[in-house]
């Protein structure tokens, strides 16, 4: 496929590393011949329909390719891609082995990190970080001083925001919502337990719409419990203790 960029004479040195300015050669979807766009380090940082432009910088073995932008003061470097429809702006950073794909957005101060996955429609924002083995998709949105790491996933149309901490193993989905901002004596805006008594596996009860979401279920306590109940008598048992002790501490 013939390029549609080159460099430019103009370099910057960023942590002893050499980046060289872009310009384009050709018209393109998203500029004309002669456009100048952002630095990268070499030619393999770039490819597809991506463009990378303003100050940003992709350096390292990252990738921007697809229909991805980068722009703004945003950095991606290390093993980092960013692809698909993907759009990486303000003084955002993705770097480690991350990826930020689909129609995702990761803007403003935040930091996509380690081997974190940001994609779907998700939206990480502000000074939110994801790191670890996180994910974050669908059409979930992380804000504010929001932190998900380890390997916990927030997706479908969850919310987390404020100072929330979403780690280990702990799912949010649905229309959950976690804020962080609870006052004392209040209960926290999640609950991860372990099924000690059979597959060993994490669930996770969300107080914002007092949901359960266990394995592939996502429902209702009631409708746990009912369901645990057809698969076995201690399945559900136990399912049924969780739940009430959440009723009563909620």
């Amino acid at each position: 496929m013939e390029n549609y960029f080159d460099f430019t004479d103009k370099t910057i040195e960023v942590g002893g590393v050499i980046l060289h300015q872009i310009v384009l050669i050709r018209d393109t979807c998203f500029g004309k011949q002669g456009d100048f766009g952002g630095y990268i380090e070499n030619l393999e940082n770039l490819s597809g329909d991506a463009w990378v432009s303003g100050n940003a910088r992709v350096s390292g073995n990252a990738r921007v390719y697809g229909n991805a932008r980068v722009y703004g003061n945003a950095q991606v470097y290390g093993n980092a891609q960013v692809y698909g429809n993907a759009r990486v702006s303000g003084n955002a950073r993705v770097s480690g082995d991350a990826q930020v794909s689909g129609d995702a957005w990761v803007s403003g101060n935040a930091r996509v990190s380690g081997n974190a996955r940001v994609s779907g429609d998700a939206q990480v924002y502000c000074n939110a970080r994801v790191s670890g083995d996180a994910r974050v998709y669908g059409n979930a949105r992380v804000s504010g001083d929001a932190q998900v790491s380890g390997y916990a996933w927030v997706y479908c149309n969850a919310r987390v925001s404020g100072n929330a901490r979403v780690s280990g193993d702990a799912q949010v989905s649905g229309d959950a919502q976690v804020s962080g901002n609870a006052q004392v004596n209040e209960i926290t805006d999640f609950i991860v337990f372990k099924n000690n008594w059979s597959s060993g596996r994490y669930f996770t009860w969300t107080k914002s719409n007092n949901m359960w979401l266990v394995g592939c279920f996502y429902g209702t306590g009631e409708e746990l419990v009912k369901k645990a109940y057809k698969d076995s008598d201690i399945s559900g048992k136990n399912y049924e203790l969780y739940v009430e002790l959440v009723k009563k501490i909620a």
